[in-house]
């Protein structure tokens, strides 16, 4: 690990984080003893924090989100002109980049026709939820209200988002949640609910349209699902799901909701998850790297088909979407989303995420087979995750302590920073995630990868 010296000294920034700042999903209890962790500088793949120590950042900031890779003085630049030129405004009116980005945005999106801007994943779901209950009431008399979620999927912190969360120790302890959520099966066919099936894909997919009978479908309304499932491990959709879903959701008319959130904006070496499986949404919600985290912003786009439901009736003072985001008004984000998406092009990191996702994938088959705790390896592009088990036979999950015993040595003895799944699932966080920016290399790759196949060998030799 290469070591940076600071250029100044950094007590005084660690004295006041552990005095004031509250950080995500950390348990604080460990500061009164230690020194909280600050990243001060980012180039490329590579953070260094407040004592100087490098790493190479093999999670895009943490959670899939700086996808160009840091210290883009472009993405700085364009930021800082337009909010001299105009830094915000309501989203009740237009502003330039809001206008530009939209349309480049739309052209990557054959079939969807309007943004609707606001600045968190959260957010952009639960506009989705609104439109969805919005039309229920004013189309079916508030009937089709109901939104269908996954097991295993991630749609947000707030509390209706965590009301279609699927994954038990994120909604623990903050109950009661919003009604109309209903929980469908995962697809995660590596831990099947049917034991060993024929065309798992489309029995998984069946299990909606058992649901949607289950409830009434004149009460179902939406379905929200991840392209590929993202904190909930990484789970890849088998054979023959998302064509089958696609049918359920045109038969029972449910409006299909895809949260792209992690895969939106080329994590998996197209412009969106779902264009990997050739289907086609009524409402998409994206977030995280969309600006590549230079700025926040995220988006619900919908369909032509969907916006035109809040403008049948001009004369009704109700009936057009009843909604506000603040900061959705703020011109950083789609300034920042269109030097982002320039990038993307003109690098041809699209390409390179396929292309180096593949190289990826080759080097996490050779760790699989090298080791036999990795059960599975799952993804797509620069997206993938690695199941841990204690033996493949009976899939007993790896004990959270050592999965993350093994994120840790990576940190600690080759400075590479990995993902794992944590506070998602009793018993169940065992899988690791890697999600690199798009402008990884060959070399880096190898770089990660030696990380953990050493960690591995270092945490499990008590085994």
């Amino acid at each position: 690990m290469n070591i940076k010296m600071p250029d100044n000294d950094y007590s005084s920034i660690m004295a006041a984080d552990r005095a004031h700042v509250w950080h995500h999903l950390t348990q604080h209890k460990t500061f009164e003893t230690i020194d909280p962790p600050i990243m001060i500088e980012g180039k490329g793949l590579r953070v260094w924090d407040a004592k100087g120590r490098e790493y190479l950042d093999a999670t895009s900031g943490g959670v899939w989100t700086v996808n160009v890779g840091y210290g883009r003085t472009e993405i700085a630049d364009a930021v800082r002109d337009q909010l001299v030129r105009l830094n915000f405004f309501s989203g009740s009116a237009g502003t330039i980049p809001g206008a530009l980005f939209a349309k480049q945005l739309i052209e990557k999106m054959p079939g969807m026709s309007r943004v609707y801007y606001s600045n968190s994943g959260s957010e952009a779901n639960e506009k989705a939820y609104k439109m969805v209950r919005q039309i229920a009431h004013n189309k079916y008399g508030g009937a089709k209200h109901k939104i269908l979620y996954r097991d295993r999927d991630y749609h947000g912190t707030t509390i209706t988002a965590l009301s279609s969360v699927g994954q038990i120790q994120r909604r623990a302890g903050y109950g009661p949640f919003t009604p109309g959520f209903v929980e469908v099966p995962h697809c995660l066919e590596y831990r099947s609910q049917w034991q060993d099936v024929e065309d798992y894909g489309i029995r998984a997919a069946n299990s909606i349209e058992d649901v949607i009978l289950r409830e009434g479908p004149e009460t179902v309304g939406g379905l929200i699902l991840e392209p590929i499932t993202a904190g909930g491990g990484a789970i890849t959709p088998p054979k023959g799901y998302w064509e089958r879903v696609q049918q359920i959701c045109s038969k029972y008319e449910v409006l299909l909701i895809l949260d792209e959130v992690v895969c939106g904006m080329g994590r998996t070496g197209t412009w969106f998850g779902y264009q990997q499986y050739g289907i086609q949404p009524d409402i998409v919600t994206m977030a995280k790297g969309v600006a590549s985290g230079y700025a926040a912003i995220s988006c619900t786009v919908t369909t032509e088909s969907v916006f035109n439901e809040f403008k049948s009736d001009p004369d009704d003072p109700m009936s057009y979407f009843r909604d506000i985001s603040t900061f959705g008004g703020c011109t950083a984000g789609p300034a920042a989303a269109l030097e982002n998406i320039r990038i993307v092009e003109e690098e041809n990191l699209l390409g390179n995420c396929t292309e180096m996702g593949k190289y990826l994938r080759g080097k996490l088959d050779a760790l699989q087979n090298k080791h036999d705790l990795i059960g599975e390896v799952r993804g797509e592009g620069l997206f993938y995750g690695l199941e841990l088990v204690v033996e493949r036979e009976t899939k007993t999950p790896l004990s959270e302590p050592l999965v993350q015993g093994i994120v840790s040595d990576c940190l600690k003895k080759s400075g590479v920073l990995i993902g794992a799944a944590n506070r998602s699932f009793d018993g169940m966080n065992n899988v690791l995630f890697l999600s690199p920016a798009f402008i990884v290399t060959p070399s880096d790759i190898d770089e990660i990868v030696f990380a953990i196949d050493s960690a591995i060998t270092r945490v499990t030799a008590v085994l």
